[in-house]
């Protein structure tokens, strides 16, 4: 099931919050060796989740996360404008029409339909807020499995290379990816 959370709502869904925090420690800091703070518990957090963001997050039928991501208004503070301008060439991308999107992630045993389906509720959620763009830093490799879902973003810069950098891109919101994606996945 796919839930759409703003921050200060996450305490509704403790085993959800609870794991997905700890998948993204898993995920960014063990698997990815990104430089991130992993508190005792063993969850990973950064100070844009302070900023009561909006979370898509695929839950399992246990209550377990299964994979999310993080939206928030570029009109407000973000990590592509606070950490990563130099990827976009010094340009602070700013607009109520285009929100950042980060921290996607999935858990170590997300099925193969999990990445699909959180991209598809993340492009659903802009086509019905009237978002036309979502900006995102990711992991470079992640470029081929949007593009096999049928939805990668245009890469605006890189830091390194395509198979190790860290990547800033735009996704374009429209119906037709939203159908696309779905036509694809199955889904």
């Amino acid at each position: 099931m796919i839930r759409f959370v703003y921050g200060d709502e996450l305490h509704k869904y403790p085993f959800l919050k609870q794991s997905m925090f700890q998948d993204r420690a898993e995920q960014f800091r063990k698997r990815l060796g990104w430089d991130v703070t992993v508190d005792l518990a063993g969850e990973e957090r950064d100070q844009y989740d302070a900023l009561n963001p909006l979370y898509i997050l695929w839950e399992g039928p246990d209550g377990r996360h299964g994979g999310s991501l993080r939206a928030l208004p570029t009109v407000g503070r973000t990590m592509t404008a606070e950490h990563f301008r130099h990827l976009t060439h010094g340009v602070k991308i700013e607009s109520p029409l285009i929100w950042e999107v980060t921290r996607f992630c999935l858990a170590p045993d997300a099925g193969p339909g999990a990445a699909a389906a959180l991209m598809m509720a993340g492009c659903e959620l802009a086509l019905r807020f009237g978002i036309d763009q979502g900006l995102g830093v990711f992991d470079a490799r992640m470029t081929r499995i949007y593009g096999r879902i049928g939805f990668a973003p245009e890469v605006i810069g890189v830091e390194g290379d395509m198979r190790t950098g860290i990547a800033v891109g735009l996704w374009n919101f429209t119906e037709a990816a939203r159908r696309g994606m779905s036509e694809r996945s199955g889904i």
